[in-house]
């Protein structure tokens, strides 16, 4: 029998739920302030640094004591706080009583006999041992070690090799073999005692006041500078040199040179009183430093250095007089020379504003030149001095020449800074005339004379001189990044004899980077028979027509930016017969 199975339909009802609709929260926008890398804050106002520096060559050690005279800038304070990196700590005192201080290897922090307000001195001693090679060290490409004093051959096992010492305080590595506060905006007097085996020079800022043999074969150096200047550019260099005298104006030159270059020393540094006679008079602010001394050290770290009135260059430079035909040393030696007034009599006060420095140093370049080879000589330099801009533009990126928002200081060390700072001045020079650009220049250096200064302070004596607003130029050349790249065509109307010129601003703009830049130039116009026309337009709009008018016949040539003074690049479509 089978078993009859009844089935039944079992109807199951389906409850429909409403949609229920996921939607993921919105990601919120997160804001941050944009990078700012803030000039130091000032707590003290150093007045006088003292140094008596003794040397171990064969540990590299700086045996050394500091007698720093400060007092605090505005608030009262009762502790003071001093860079010094990697240092044996002897003893400190204060106002002549022994002192307590914490410290970590880098920063000292030390504890005031009591709170000092402003204008009242304190005195601090600090007796140590320095110890550049066993600090932390790094470098960049501009400078590639920030040791901050180096030992060369300082076992004189290398044969060929002179022993010598020499420091690179810039950026902040002078704060490795002296205790102070190693920023841009600071500034001190000094006095530095340099003891050293008799039969060795010495070098440092400032005028040489004695020099006393001791009896134990050595010799105390003491140099002195009675002006004051910022911390990093703080000298010594110690060696055997072949010291060539020369004078300016009665003021002592002096040219330090290994003893096989002795004969070239005046070639190498070639036209050197020329120098400083064209720059005092082109600034009308004569130099103001108690002497100018350029030595050659083995191994430097970079290519020169504007220590005041004590130069250091590589020895690249060192070179016969036939040598130096055909690849002399002017243009370093005018860089260092124009930083002497800006850099070391008016100082950048952070490093964003370096071009304050090195534009005005990269510019004396294109001045020395244009004074001593000529105008075709300095444009070629110029043109020289774009392409390393550009160049660096296109595989670096760009970045505002006022930069705050760097990521390393050594970073500012780059084509902006320098060649870009060198361009934009030329461009200043070439909107308010040579008369206003230099006298704004004199102003600034009057105004401003040893202390430190950002950007706005410039583009202020500008505008005092020449009764113009110049923040559309600062905003656009110094706060911003970039520059135009135009896109031109041009046509002849002949029936309203008129020359029309498209123009383009075809760059892509950024948060940085402007959509329009404003470019008062020159436009030239050249006619069958080589006679020029020039007019004066500005360029001001993303896209542009410019009309010409009274251009009575088709001109043989075109030239847009006929001064060539401004930073950009041009696509101009032409003809052949224009090409």
């Amino acid at each position: 029998m089978t078993d009859q199975t009844m089935v039944e339909e079992v109807i199951v009802e389906e409850t429909v739920l409403p949609e229920t609709v996921v939607t993921a929260k919105a990601e919120e926008k997160i804001y941050e302030l944009p990078k700012y890398n803030e000039s130091a804050t000032r707590h003290f106002d150093l007045l006088d640094t003292k140094l008596d520096i003794k040397f171990d060559w064969a540990n590299q050690y700086v045996i050394g004591k500091a007698n720093i005279t400060s007092t605090p800038l505005f608030y009262a304070q009762s502790k003071m706080m001093l860079d010094a990196v990697g240092f044996d700590i002897k003893e400190i005192k204060v106002n002549n009583r022994i002192a307590t201080y914490d410290y970590d290897g880098i920063d000292i922090t030390i504890n005031l006999d009591r709170e000092y307000k402003r204008g009242e001195k304190v005195n601090v001693y600090i007796d140590y041992i320095a110890k550049p090679n066993e600090a932390p060290i790094g470098g960049s490409a501009a400078i590639t070690s920030d040791k901050g004093l180096f030992f060369i051959n300082p076992l004189g096992e290398e044969a060929n090799k002179p022993m010598q010492i020499w420091t690179q305080g810039e950026t902040e590595s002078n704060s490795k073999w002296f205790p102070t506060f190693d920023k841009p905006n600071e500034r001190t007097t000094q006095e530095i005692s340099l003891t050293v085996q008799d039969k060795y020079k010495t070098l440092s800022n400032g005028k040489k006041v004695s020099s006393n043999k001791n009896s134990d074969g050595t010799r105390t150096d003491v140099w002195k500078q009675t002006k004051p200047h910022a911390p990093y550019l703080f000298f010594v260099g110690v060696g055997d040199f072949a010291e060539v005298e020369d004078s300016w104006n009665g003021m002592p030159l002096t040219y330090m040179v290994e003893h096989k270059y002795k004969e070239h020393a005046k070639e190498i540094f070639d036209h050197t009183p020329e120098m400083l006679s064209f720059f005092s008079e082109k600034l009308e602010y004569p130099y103001p430093w108690d002497k100018y001394s350029q030595v050659i050290m083995r191994d430097y770290v970079s290519g020169a250095m504007e220590n005041t009135s004590a130069v250091i260059f590589g020895e690249f430079v060192q070179k016969t007089g036939r040598e130096l035909i055909d690849n002399d040393n002017d243009y370093i030696v005018a860089h260092e020379m124009m930083h002497h007034w800006f850099g070391d009599l008016v100082t950048c006060e952070s490093w964003a504003n370096l071009t304050l420095n090195e534009g005005f140093a990269n510019y004396s370049e294109y001045l020395w030149a244009e004074h001593h080879d000529g105008a075709e000589a300095a444009d070629f330099h110029r043109v020289n001095e774009l392409r390393g801009y550009l160049g660096s533009a296109r595989q670096q990126g760009t970045h505002p020449l006022i930069h705050f928002g760097y990521d390393d200081k050594e970073e500012m060390f780059d084509a902006h800074s320098y060649n870009k700072g060198g361009l934009i001045l030329h461009m200043l020079r070439n909107i308010i005339g040579d008369e206003a650009f230099f006298a704004g220049c004199n102003k600034y250096l009057k105004d401003n004379e040893y202390t430190a200064v950002e950007a706005d302070e410039l583009r202020i004596a500008m505008e005092d001189i020449t009764g113009m607003d110049f923040n559309w130029f600062w905003d656009q050349w110094f706060f911003a990044a970039g520059h135009p790249e135009l896109e031109v065509t041009h046509t002849y109307d002949a029936a309203d004899k008129t020359l029309i010129l498209d123009v383009i601003q075809k760059h892509e703009p950024t948060n940085e980077i402007p959509a329009i830049f404003v470019l008062p130039m020159a436009i030239d116009l050249y006619d069958s028979n080589g006679t020029l026309s020039t007019f004066n337009v500005t360029v001001n709009n993303r896209n542009q027509s410019l009309v010409l008018e009274n251009v009575t016949s088709a001109p043989s040539a075109v030239v847009m930016d006929g001064t060539a003074s401004i930073l950009m690049t041009i696509d101009h479509a032409k003809t052949e017969a224009e090409l």
